[in-house]
């Protein structure tokens, strides 16, 4: 099981001190307001308390005697009582969700920032969906705890601590025979906490699982459809479903024991007061009024008891939540700037690798030894079979990746003192699988580069040849695309990825990835003549399995199971015997049956590349 998978299972202590001091952190600079909220909620308890004992006034002053001189005034501060407890409990509420939405807002900021500086290889061994949970359901459960939990918690306490001490000053033996229930809700108390715990943990995981697969099944859903899946996949959400649902009810189940335990235990201590309170009234020990009010009192005292329950769920989240996010803020940012970067208003785009090795997985090596050098303004290719190495050759120059050994040099420049950054803006990357955001396609072409003008996204448009299919959509470029490009073909997202990467006008490098390997002949064609244009005065790199599509480069560097086995140009690897030769006649072993295609073939790429 993943690291990251396990984070889900964390059910989180109800309190957690070190987790609480580090969210406080995020609370404390809004202190003075933190401060108001505790006022106004301890006015909240003390107005709300106000009532009863009103009430005790009102039946042994006025009431019982006959006497109404006075009767109004205690109705007065009775309804008084009761618009201030409003009033307090709307501006403590509307303070901390204030502070909530605001210490949420800057963690969300953080969170996503920090998100943005971590390496692409943290993505590959993070699910998409987790990370998006991360920053909205933990943050929005962090967000209920500080709006509705701690300062909450502190209000509850306060207001039984309140109700203990007026029931004992108003009569300490009547107000034992009350507490007498409070060693039956202590232990309902703790069985209901030991169980919210592990049905928590239940719903937790049950409902990870179900996410994971929804993201999974969402995305993959055309794949689904292609091989009749439906009937099957429905079976297995359902299961999950259902699995969900039986957790979510011993969750319930939990709360259903519990709430009606305090409500007998409320009732309990009702008829010892009605009891006793009643017998001593008959004795004249004690007043009607005082009564009534214990009765109050009581019913009030039991109300904090229910709401803690609420509050320990609460908590439980928050802490859960906290320990997520917070370790997705402490991972470590593995691909990280110098504390003095290098940076370049422009680039001459010499490339060279020094023995490199690199490995995703510690020794299982991608690359061994890699070394060779490009010059600026010189046209290379990367050839090999799938898997030889050629994409992570990319990842390292533009530092997705740093490699376990050796050096990888810009302008001789050790990659790992440049700036990320202003690395990455003079160079211009087409990948295979192009994405798209949702916005228009000139949004698209920009990416929000301000310096970029229209005039500017459509003469890239035109220099790759993707104006004349932008100009057929329905409102030119302004058409607005869906979520990863969901309503253009392959070959229309691949032309408008090479619109962005001239749109940005890379300095000197031109970095290709197998881009042209998802368009039709005729589009191909057209893109290759837009690639002459724009490769002359650049470095530029190119990946491809299609060896027709390189043959015009100045030189070809040949990939072997992490090695650089072969380097020349066409003709001298075809002359050589070696893995390019076999490379090429597996490709075009029909054509090599037929002597004059093949001439044409590769006397045209060696015309094209003395060209």
């Amino acid at each position: 099981m993943s690291t990251f998978f396990q984070e889900d299972e964390i059910a989180g202590r109800a309190y957690d001190p070190r987790l609480m001091r580090r969210l406080l952190g995020y609370v404390r600079p809004y202190r003075p307001q933190v401060a108001l909220a505790v006022v106004l909620l301890l006015l909240t308890s003390g107005a709300g308390l106000a009532g009863p004992y009103l009430v005790r006034i009102a039946i042994d002053r006025h009431i019982a005697p006959a006497r109404l001189e006075g009767l109004g005034l205690v109705v007065a501060a009775y309804v008084g009582a009761l618009v201030a407890a409003f009033l307090f409990r709307y501006g403590q509420s509307y303070v901390m969700q204030w502070v909530g939405h605001r210490v949420t807002t800057t963690l969300r900021v953080e969170l996503f920032h920090h998100l943005q500086r971590l390496s692409v290889a943290f993505y590959t061994r993070q699910p998409v969906g987790r990370l998006v949970t991360r920053v909205t359901n933990d943050i929005d459960a962090l967000n209920e705890m500080i709006t509705q939990g701690v300062v909450a918690i502190f209000g509850d306490l306060f207001t039984l601590v309140l109700i203990v001490g007026i029931m004992l000053s108003m009569d300490w033996r009547l107000a034992l025979a009350t507490m007498a229930v409070l060693p039956a809700i202590a232990v309902a108390t703790a069985r209901f906490s030991t169980r919210a715990r592990a049905s928590y943990r239940a719903v937790r995981v049950r409902l990870a699982r179900l996410n994971a697969f929804l993201n999974e099944h969402i995305m993959g859903m055309g794949v689904v459809q292609l091989f009749g899946r439906e009937a099957r996949e429905f079976t297995r959400f359902d299961a999950l479903n259902r699995d969900h649902l039986a957790a979510s009810l011993g969750a319930l189940r939990s709360f259903a024991t519990f709430m009606p335990a305090v409500g007998v235990a409320s009732a309990v201590a009702v008829a010892i007061i009605i009891g006793y309170g009643g017998l001593q009234a008959l004795r004249g020990a004690v007043s009607v009024g005082l009564v009534v009010a214990f009765i109050q009192y009581a019913q009030r005292f039991f109300e904090p008891i229910e709401d803690l329950a609420e509050k320990y769920n609460i908590l439980q989240a928050a802490m859960a939540s906290s320990e997520r996010i917070f370790r997705i803020l402490d991972e470590p940012v593995e691909v990280a700037d110098p504390p003095d970067p290098v940076r370049a208003a422009r680039v001459r785009g010499e490339i060279e690798f020094r023995d490199v090795w690199f490995a995703y997985d510690a020794d299982d090596w991608v690359l061994r030894g890699v070394s060779f050098r490009i010059a600026p303004g010189e046209s290379v290719a990367l050839v090999g079979h799938t898997g030889a190495g050629k994409s992570s050759i990319i990842n390292l120059i533009m530092r997705f990746h740093d490699p376990q050994r050796g050096q990888v040099l810009v302008d001789g420049v050790d990659v790992r003192r440049w700036d990320q950054r202003d690395l990455r803006r003079h160079i211009g990357l087409v990948l295979q699988d192009v994405f798209l955001f949702s916005g228009t396609v000139e949004d698209n072409i920009r990416l929000g580069t301000p310096g970029i003008t229209d005039a500017q996204v459509r003469r890239a448009a035109e220099f790759v040849n993707a104006h004349a299919f932008v100009e057929r959509l329905a409102n030119g470029y302004r058409t607005v695309v869906h979520e990863r490009g969901a309503t253009l073909s392959v070959g229309q997202k691949q032309l408008v990825a090479f619109a962005r990467a001239i749109a940005h006008n890379p300095d000197v490098l031109l970095v290709l990835d197998e881009a042209t390997s998802s368009v039709d002949t005729e589009t191909e064609m057209l893109i290759q003549e837009a690639l002459r244009r724009v490769m002359r005065g650049r470095t530029s790199l190119i990946i491809a399995h299609r060896l027709s599509t390189i043959q015009h480069v100045d030189r070809i560097l040949v990939i072997h199971r992490g090695r650089l086995v072969e380097e020349g140009t066409h003709r001298e690897l075809l002359a050589r015997g070696g893995v390019y030769t076999t490379l090429y006649q597996l490709q075009y072993r029909d054509q090599e049956r037929r002597p004059a295609a093949g001439t044409v073939a590769g006397g045209g790429g060696e015309g094209r590349r003395g060209g």
